[in-house]
């Protein structure tokens, strides 16, 4: 059982910056950031394997990272030149596996971000 609380959420203003953060309660291979909007699928924004390699949605690629800190167990997305099409609900979500690929097990409460034109 893993378990993740985020935190980090806000409002800001497009172009600006938010760093979410998610405490997670054991040290699982697989995590990721989602995001859900209002109306819309859920999307995977950003995975992260081993706290090493990552991947990302394209429609973030270049502005989020997604990153950890094994000492502190928790981990973060920082999101740069933020876009009001970014606003949505963010989880964090880890597995218990190493198939990063597939769906995900463990999810956290949800932070939202509001980005403002």
């Amino acid at each position: 059982q893993v378990q993740l609380v985020e935190s980090g959420g806000g409002s800001v203003q497009a172009g600006g910056s938010l760093t979410l953060s998610c405490a997670y309660s054991a040290s699982p291979y697989c995590m990721a950031w989602f995001r859900q909007a209002p109306g819309k699928e859920r999307e995977r924004v950003a995975t992260i394997e081993g706290l090493s390699r990552t991947s990302y949605a394209d429609s973030v690629k270049g502005r989020f990272t997604i990153s950890g800190n094994s000492a502190k167990n928790t981990l973060y997305l920082q999101m740069n030149s933020l876009k009001p099409e970014d606003t949505a609900m963010y989880y964090c979500a880890a597995r218990g596996d190493f198939y990063c690929s597939g769906s995900y097990t463990f999810w956290g409460q949800g932070t939202q971000v509001t980005v403002s034109s």
